[in-house]
C-alpha cells in the first residue's frame, strides 16, 4: 500500500491599512517608534504563539488523513472504504477540538476501487494576531493510497477424526471454514492470484488414487496386485528415516501406498459368535472378499483401504471446488489422530518443489517463494491430542496408521509414540516456518489439554494467530478473525 501526502495553508485579513498608516507616519515624536517597537515584539510573540497552534493543527490533520486513508484501503468491502475512513479522521482529529474551529475531509475513490484520494482541511482562528487584522488560518493536507493486492496460497489442513462426530463438531467446523471462504473470496468465484487447498487429515492422508506415479516400484506393484476387487483410493504411508517431516518431492523419495493388511484376528463371545477385529476383508455375512463401496464405508470399513478418508484437493482458484471439498469431509473412525501427517502435506501442497505435480491444469503451481506480493499461508487445526488406538500385542500394540503400527515404530506403549508424534509435529512446524510460510493455529472442543494448546500456540507464526476454541461459537469467531486477517493480508505491506 503507497500513499502520498501534500499540505498547504492560507491566510485571510491582513492588516494592510494599519500597516500603511504606520510606516507613512512622518511626526517626529518618539511615541510611534515606540509604539511601533512595541507592536513588532507583540507581533512576533502573536506570530510564535499562533505559527505553533498552526502547525500543531497541521500534524493532527495529516496524520488523521493518513490514518483515514490506510482505513479505507485495508476495507475488505470497498462499500466501506469512505465509512471507514470518515470514522479514523473522526476519531484522530478530534484531538484539535480546542484549536481548529472546523475540520472537513472529502475521499474520491478511483473507477478500478486501487486508488483512494483524500483532501481536508481545517481552520484556526487567529488569537494574538488578531489584532494586527489577522483573522481566520486555513490549513489542508491530502494523501494518495493505492490497494495493493497481494496474491495468496492458502491450505486448510483439516481433522477429520472419528472424535469430530461427536457433538456436531465436524458440522461446526465445516460451516466456520466456509465462512472463510466466503470471507476471502467475497462475491467473486475467482479472485486475483488466489488459489486455496483443502487437506482433510486422520492418521494418514489421501492423496488421489491417480498419483501412483509417485509411488515406489514395489508400491506400484501392491496396487496393481495387492487390492482384491477394490482399487487403491490413494492413501500414503509416512516415509522413513525423517523424510516424513519434509517437503522432498518422490522424486527425492518415492512413496509406499497405505495397505491396511488383512487380519483375521478374532475371538468367541459368550454367545459363542466368533467376533472378528482389526480389519478381516472377509464380510461376515457373505463370506465375500469385500467391495469398493464397502472399503470406503467411514463407520464398517474392511479392505486394504480402510480408514482413508477424503481426497486432498490441491490449489485451485475456483471457490466452489474448495466449498465442496469442505462440505465433503467427514468423520472417520480408524487409527487415531496424526497431526504431523496432515500438516506435512498442507505444507507440501503449497512448496514449490511440488510445481506441476498435483493438477496438469496448474503447471505452475506452488509459485516460488520469493514471488512478489504472494503469501502462504496453512490453516491447521485439531480437536484432540495425536493419539493412537491401542490394540493387542499381537496385532502391534494399535490400529494400522501410516506409520504402520506403533510396534514397527519402535514403542511398546501408545504413550510413547503419541510422544514420537508430538516431537514430530513439533519439528514440522519449525520446517515450515523457516520455509517462509505463515501458520494459524486453531485447537477445537475441551479434549486439547495445555500440552497440545502449548504445541499449537508455539506452531503458530505468532500467538496472536493460535486460537483456543471450546465451543462451537468460539470457533466461528476464530475463523472470522483469521477470514479478517487473511483479507487484510491481500490489501496490505
Amino acid at each position: 500500500m503507497k500513499s502520498s501526502s501534500h499540505l498547504g495553508l492560507s491566510i485571510k485579513g491582513l492588516g494592510d491599512k494599519f500597516w500603511a498608516r504606520l510606516i507613512s507616519d512622518e511626526r517626529g515624536s518618539l511615541i510611534p517608534a515606540v509604539a511601533g517597537g512595541m507592536l513588532v515584539l507583540t507581533g512576533a510573540a502573536g506570530l510564535t504563539v499562533d505559527g505553533a497552534r498552526m502547525f500543531y493543527v497541521k500534524d493532527v490533520l495529516q496524520k488523521s488523513l493518513d490514518s483515514a486513508g490506510l482505513a479505507a484501503g485495508h476495507a475488505l468491502d470497498v462499500d466501506n472504504m469512505e465509512a471507514d475512513a470518515r470514522e479514523f479522521f473522526e476519531v484522530n482529529i478530534a484531538s484539535v477540538d480546542n484549536v481548529a474551529s472546523a475540520a472537513n475531509m472529502t475521499i474520491t475513490v478511483s473507477n478500478d476501487n486501487e486508488v483512494i484520494t483524500l483532501e481536508a482541511d481545517a481552520t484556526v482562528s487567529a488569537t494574538f494576531m488578531s489584532i494586527f487584522g489577522f483573522g481566520d488560518i486555513t490549513v489542508s493536507a491530502s494523501t494518495e493510497i493505492s490497494r495493493e493486492t497481494r496474491g495468496m496460497e492458502l491450505v486448510l489442513v483439516m481433522d477429520n477424526t472419528g472424535s469430530m462426530r461427536h457433538d456436531g463438531k465436524i458440522d461446526t467446523m465445516k460451516e466456520a471454514a466456509t465462512n472463510l471462504i466466503e470471507t476471502v473470496y467475497g462475491d467473486d468465484e475467482t479472485n486475483t492470484n488466489l488459489w486455496v487447498g483443502v487437506v482433510p487429515y486422520i492418521t494418514h492422508v489421501n492423496v488421489g488414487g491417480a498419483q501412483t506415479a509417485w509411488l515406489s516400484a514395489a508400491g506400484q506393484t501392491l496396487v496393481d496386485t495387492g487390492f482384491p476387487d477394490t482399487v487403491w483410493t490413494g492413501c500414503v504411508a509416512a516415509r522413513a528415516d525423517g523424510l516424513d517431516e519434509t517437503d522432498d518431492p518422490p522424486a527425492i523419495e518415492a512413496f509406499e501406498p497405505f495397505y491396511w493388511q488383512d487380519t483375521d484376528y478374532s475371538y468367541v463371545d459368550r454367545r459363542g459368535r466368533t467376533r472378528y477385529i482389526d480389519n478381516n476383508w472377509i464380510d461376515d455375512d457373505n463370506g465375500n472378499e469385500v467391495t469398493i463401496v464397502e472399503a470406503n464405508d467411514r463407520s464398517a470399513a474392511l479392505g486394504p483401504n480402510k480408514g482413508c478418508g477424503e481426497q486432498i484437493t490441491p490449489l485451485v482458484a475456483e471457490k466452489t471446488k474448495i466449498l465442496d471439498a469442505i462440505d465433503d469431509m467427514a468423520p472417520w473412525s480408524f487409527g487415531g489422530t496424526a497431526t504431523p501427517m496432515g500438516l506435512a502435506w498442507g505444507w507440501r501442497v503449497l512448496s514449490p518443489r511440488w510445481r506441476g505435480l498435483w493438477l496438469e491444469s496448474e503447471p505452475e503451481l506452488p509459485v516460488d517463494h520469493d514471488t512478489p506480493f504472494m503469501d502462504k499461508v496453512i490453516v491447521v487445526l485439531t480437536d484432540g491430542k495425536n493419539e493412537f488406538i491401542s490394540a493387542d500385542a499381537v496385532l502391534g500394540g494399535s490400529d494400522y496408521t501410516s506409520y504402520g503400527r506403533i510396534s514397527d515404530m519402535g514403542h511398546g506403549s501408545v504413550y510413547d509414540a503419541r510422544d514420537d508424534l508430538d516431537d514430530r509435529f513439533d519439528r514440522i512446524c519449525a520446517n515450515i516456518k523457516s520455509d517462509s510460510v505463515i501458520i494459524y493455529s486453531i485447537t477445537f472442543g475441551t479434549t486439547p489439554d495445555g500440552a497440545v494448546q502449548t504445541a499449537f500456540e508455539n506452531c503458530a507464526t505468532n500467538p496472536s494467530f493460535y486460537f483456543h476454541a471450546p465451543t462451537a461459537a468460539s470457533l466461528e469467531s476464530a475463523f472470522e478473525t483469521i477470514g479478517r486477517q487473511l483479507s487484510n493480508l491481500r490489501l496490505s505491506k
